[in-house]
């Protein structure tokens, strides 16, 4: 049994595959999710997890170097947005129409749903290099 770290198998495996510039979607529960994308649903009930919750985890293990979000989430959900802009600081942060993000989201290898209830609680993550 993993002893530290995620233990979500699905996650620590596309965490553990991916190469520079690779990106993964956090997202509330709502998202759409594109068919030929990886999906990985830990939604369980209203605000369970909370996007808050997936995001800080990954960080822990995922070097990111850009992350991308939606304008609107600026008007929509301005707390959990500076709450994100912390925990992401030093990242370089892209502002995108909404659909201009659910594009985006085609091109990725995986999408984590949360049980995030907040609007455009979404934000996907593009892997940097350690080294």
């Amino acid at each position: 049994m993993k002893k530290i770290g995620i233990l979500n198998s699905e996650i620590s495996k596309v965490i553990s595959e991916l190469g520079h510039t690779d990106k993964i979607v956090i997202c509330d529960s709502g998202l759409p999710i594109p068919a030929h994308i990886k999906r990985i649903d830990l939604a369980l009930k209203q605000g369970v997890p909370t996007f808050m919750d997936c995001l800080t985890t990954i960080l822990q293990e995922m070097q990111v170097e850009e992350a991308f979000v939606a304008l609107e989430m600026n008007e929509k959900s301005p707390g959990l947005k500076k709450e994100m802009e912390l925990v992401l600081e030093g990242v370089t942060l892209h502002e995108v129409s909404h659909d201009e993000l659910k594009a985006l989201t085609h091109d990725v290898k995986a999408i984590i749903r949360t049980g995030e209830f907040t609007p455009y609680a979404n934000v996907i993550l593009q892997a940097g290099v350690i080294f």
